[in-house]
């Protein structure tokens, strides 16, 4: 069965726009600040996205959405000196972030871009293989940022992506998201909805959006990806720290109102909490293609 394709748009795609990048503008630091518990996390399956992108020494990669950078070293560290990488973010203050990383790590061969992913002002078939991680589902339109990768890549070029898959493999999600809108006062959201975090888990479709942008071998991979920090609190602190949708909606309540509410997340999330300490259930989904 073919699943229809055409984006359902947000009301007001730039106000969404200029939202989102005011959000991470504001929140870069705290981002950065997390980075090893991020790359704790996501380690096997960045290695696992790049592996199928197709990210080897000496290539030209594109990373799209790349937030403080730390995919980005690694792929840095793939395509060594010979190879060039540019990190692309609608937020310019977490690009300055991923720079500064990237020249730490002794780096010279990255560069940032701030670019609407929707809208990726690069060179046309200037790049061996792309990679976009935990940003396309953020997209309002996500057809139109695969079809500016499919443009960006040379003629056999391998694109990976990862986004967050369907729902009931990701509670923690659901979690945050049901109780922000009770305590916000707000009805129910369709997980599904465009530029929200799961909005590419229903099966099916991430793949269809590939096809229709153009590319070819299209195959998607679900990946397990607890994560594992010492408690629930831990874990919303780096929510806080983010500039989730989350953050969104109880930014709007009262500071009374809002810390009920994490209160209440806190309490929901503790049911996750183990001999070994707080494993968090997450559910990845890589889809990997050539142009």
């Amino acid at each position: 069965m073919t699943i229809a394709t055409t984006p359902v748009l947000t009301p007001n795609p730039l106000a969404f726009k200029d939202a989102v990048r005011e959000q991470w503008n504001r929140s870069a630091q705290g981002w950065n600040d997390h980075t090893d518990e991020i790359h704790n996390w996501l380690q096997q399956a960045t290695d696992t996205m790049l592996d199928m992108a197709g990210v080897v020494q000496g290539a030209a990669v594109l990373d799209v959405a790349a937030g403080a950078g730390d995919q980005t070293l690694d792929i840095a560290r793939r395509v060594g000196p010979q190879g060039r990488v540019l990190a692309t973010d609608l937020s310019e203050a977490i690009l300055v972030l991923a720079q500064a990383n990237a020249r730490q790590a002794g780096h010279e061969n990255v560069l940032t871009l701030a670019v609407d992913g929707e809208d990726l002002q690069v060179e046309a078939g200037s790049f061996d293989a792309v990679a976009c991680r935990l940003g396309l589902m953020f997209f309002p339109d996500p057809l139109q940022g695969l079809h500016g990768m499919h443009r960006a890549l040379r003629p056999g070029g391998g694109i990976c992506t990862m986004v967050f898959s369907r729902p009931d493999r990701n509670p923690c999600i659901g979690i945050l998201m049901s109780t922000a809108l009770t305590h916000a006062g707000l009805p129910a959201r369709d997980p599904f909805q465009p530029g929200g975090l799961l909005s590419l888990g229903k099966p099916g479709l991430i793949d269809e959006l590939f096809l229709e942008a153009g590319f070819q071998n299209i195959a998607s991979t679900a990946l397990d990806a607890p994560f594992r920090l010492p408690t629930a609190r831990h874990y919303l602190e780096f929510i806080r720290s983010s500039a989730s949708p989350i953050q969104q909606i109880l930014g709007r309540l009262a500071p009374d109102a809002e810390q009920a509410a994490w209160a209440e997340m806190e309490e929901r999330l503790d049911v996750f909490t183990t001999a070994d300490g707080w494993v968090g259930p997450n559910e990845l989904l890589l889809t990997a293609a050539r142009r």
